[in-house]
């Protein structure tokens, strides 16, 4: 059935009157949200043992419900998830990636990468910038081998993007698993985590450069050619300006907020509360505005709220349930549904999806074991540093899901 998106109502008058609730932007949400959410728990309760990362479940979820499998019924797509309703799921998803890109942030502690010295800084650099000249390389074969000269993507951008995501660690994951072994407390867990978090930092302005190279893409791109080629430039300045302003502004502001804002009686001031969740947003739309990615401004953000103290941990208490168990699992199930593995075909395509995953983990591993050994870390625990830092998961599907907005095309012509 077809539909006029600006025709689209918000809800129904219910199935006695006639109406069709799934024809409906709001019950065909809920209807969207409960499927995903189930089937998404429902996996992670089957990778428990596995000890697969939640996310790894909410991708295979979504890919189930996509057109890998599911949706390979056409009735059923255009049922459950038609073309009209994706753009509202993902404006609901999106907010849930905002705000989980805060709470990196929020949980992120620049001062512990000070506090670890010289040697996670080492072994950050060599666990960043093995894999990124790696996935560049890589980029050259994928760019040369699947694309005709016609269908190319824009060099510089697709080579920035797929060194990124393939050099950046996942802070968050890294987080979760040294907590579930209690290993963050030990010498090697706080050494892998300030490696990351100065491997996330350095990775975020990576891929704010190379979203302010790839600019709109596609047929944008060509609309713009006429554009000054500074635009970048301004961009990439703009965006070290909105870093600098929230650090030598803002931050001191959060800082007189989140004490003001300390709990009374065990109880967060509700305003100083709907304050920061407000600045989360305005940030996002600098940001915007500026021309990178919404939700590079909420990170910077939640790096501005004042670790010590109470107000950043009653911050996450109140609403890391809420964006975790609700809204990301609709961001990285939309993934899935925008994944259709049958069209990789051929033994070229297989063996590109082999050269990629081999070398993302290879550079990792190599170059953390390597640069740790040099600064004389024991062996048995340079390797675990290596296969630490090469945690894969959410943030890298962030990155290539950016690049897909941007028009950088990672997918087969």
């Amino acid at each position: 059935m077809a539909f006029n998106i600006s025709a689209v109502k918000t809800s129904s008058n219910g199935a006695w009157q006639g109406d069709n609730p799934l024809n409906f932007a709001f019950p065909l949400l809920i209807v969207q949200t409960a499927l995903i959410v189930a089937v998404s728990r429902s996996l992670a309760v089957l990778f428990k043992p596995l000890r697969q990362p939640k996310v790894i479940a909410e991708i295979v979820g979504g890919i189930l419900l996509g057109p890998s499998a599911l949706g390979r019924d056409p009735a059923y797509m255009d049922r459950i998830f038609p073309d009209w309703s994706m753009p509202i799921l993902e404006s609901v998803a999106s907010i849930g990636l905002l705000f989980f890109l805060f709470l990196v942030g929020l949980e992120l502690d620049l001062s512990s990468i000070r506090r670890s010295g010289k040697r996670a800084f080492y072994i950050a650099a060599a666990g960043i910038t093995l894999p990124f000249l790696a996935g560049v390389g890589v980029s050259f074969v994928i760019r040369n081998t699947l694309y005709t000269a016609a269908d190319r993507p824009g060099f510089v951008e697709f080579i920035v993007f797929m060194g990124v995501a393939l050099s950046i660690t996942a802070f968050p994951v890294l987080a979760r698993i040294l907590a579930e072994l209690k290993l963050l407390t030990t010498q090697i867990g706080e050494t892998a985590m300030a490696a990351a978090a100065f491997n996330d930092v350095a990775a975020w302005i990576l891929l704010a450069l190379a979203v302010a190279l790839a600019g709109n893409g596609g047929e944008e791109k060509e609309k713009n050619k006429k554009k000054s080629p500074l635009v970048s430039m301004w961009v990439l300045l703009s965006g070290v300006g909105f870093v600098v302003f929230m650090l030598v502004v803002i931050r001191p502001v959060m800082k007189w907020i989140a004490k003001r804002g300390s709990p009374e009686n065990g109880a967060v001031k509700e305003s100083y509360v709907c304050l920061t969740l407000a600045g989360v947003m305005v940030s996002g739309l600098a940001t915007d505005l500026i021309g990178i990615h919404s939700i590079f401004g909420a990170f910077v953000f939640g790096l501005t709220i004042p670790k010590e103290g109470e107000f950043g941990q009653r911050l996450i208490e109140r609403i890391e349930d809420f964006v975790s168990g609700l809204l990301l699992p609709l961001y990285f199930a939309t993934s899935g549904l925008k994944t259709d593995v049958a069209k990789i075909r051929g033994a070229v395509s297989w063996g590109m999806l082999g050269l990629v995953v081999v070398t993302a983990c290879v550079g990792k591993i190599v170059g953390t074991f390597a640069v740790a050994v040099m600064v004389k870390v024991p062996v048995r625990e340079a390797l675990t540093l290596g296969f630490l830092m090469n945690t894969k998961g959410l943030v890298e599907l962030i990155v290539l899901n950016i690049g897909k907005e941007k028009k950088v095309r990672f997918s087969l012509p």
